[in-house]
């Protein structure tokens, strides 16, 4: 049996079991989901690429997000649409604060930076062409 695994040691000592790889995808993922999740956030904006591959029936949750991973730490470029009406810097702060957390408390990488780009601005996903009519 191996001694080297004592009850006192701490994490560190004990990763000699390998190493965990989190792709870049699963991180952008992570970070699609958690945007959408903020209200005033109407879309993302995938830019000509990710447009073709829509086009073609390939819906990804990463959507509108670049991802640079290093080895403990990531940055995060995303790429929104907002609501009209609402205050833009109001709803950016609040997705780089839902990113931040949600990233981190999926990954355990340090999140240095979240970039926002917003693309445009639209009406709410649950408006109607009635709803629109009225304003």
């Amino acid at each position: 049996m191996d001694n080297s695994r004592k009850s006192g040691q701490t994490g560190d000592e004990l990763m000699d079991l390998g190493s965990v790889r989190i792709a870049d995808e699963v991180i952008a993922s992570i970070a699609g989901i958690a945007t959408m999740d903020v209200p005033g956030v109407v879309g993302m904006s995938s830019g000509l690429i990710g447009g073709m591959a829509e086009m073609m029936g390939k819906k990804s949750t990463s959507k509108g997000v670049k991802v640079q991973v290093g080895a403990r730490e990531v940055a995060v470029d995303l790429y929104i649409v907002v609501e009209y009406g609402l205050r833009i810097p109001d709803v950016a702060l609040q997705v780089q604060e839902k990113v931040k957390e949600a990233v981190e408390t999926a990954t355990g990488l340090t999140v240095l930076e979240i970039n926002v780009h917003v693309q445009g601005v639209g009406f709410s996903r649950g408006d109607t062409d009635e709803d629109l009519r009225v304003r």
